[in-house]
């Protein structure tokens, strides 16, 4: 479930910067949802790759920025290969990729912890918000 809330969230970030950026263009949300796919998993298979020389030469002090620099990288790679994406420039694919970050750390804060679910406080609170 956190998978494709993650993926339904990244694609509705670059979408909306998309709408608000005239250097980015997503022809419609379907695609929006492509770039999120494939930029997960490119994050997956290929992000541990570039990111970890770079944390090597930073001595691993700056991981948060290595990691939303690669992530602009992957995005220039996902727009060299796909015809209805298109990103105009780095910086604009730096401020996806910070959006794509900050929104995916506020979803993962929300979200209840295992202990939470286990003392039956998520449940109870969720119990007490229903109506009648």
């Amino acid at each position: 479930m956190n998978l494709i809330l993650h993926v339904l969230l990244d694609a509705a970030v670059i979408f909306g910067l998309a709408y608000l950026m005239p250097q980015v263009d997503v022809k419609n949300f379907g695609t929006a949802i492509l770039i999120a796919v494939l930029l997960g998993l490119l994050n997956f298979f290929l992000g541990w790759i570039i990111r970890f020389p770079l944390n090597l030469v930073t001595f691993f002090l700056l991981t948060g920025i290595v990691r939303i620099i690669v992530t602009a990288v992957i995005l220039k790679l996902i727009d060299s290969f796909m015809d209805s994406f298109t990103i105009a420039g780095f910086w604009p694919a730096l401020v996806i990729a910070l959006a794509v970050a900050v929104a995916g750390t506020l979803i993962d804060r929300s979200a209840p912890t295992q202990e939470m679910v286990e003392s039956g406080y998520v449940v109870g609170l969720l119990s007490s918000l229903r109506i009648g």
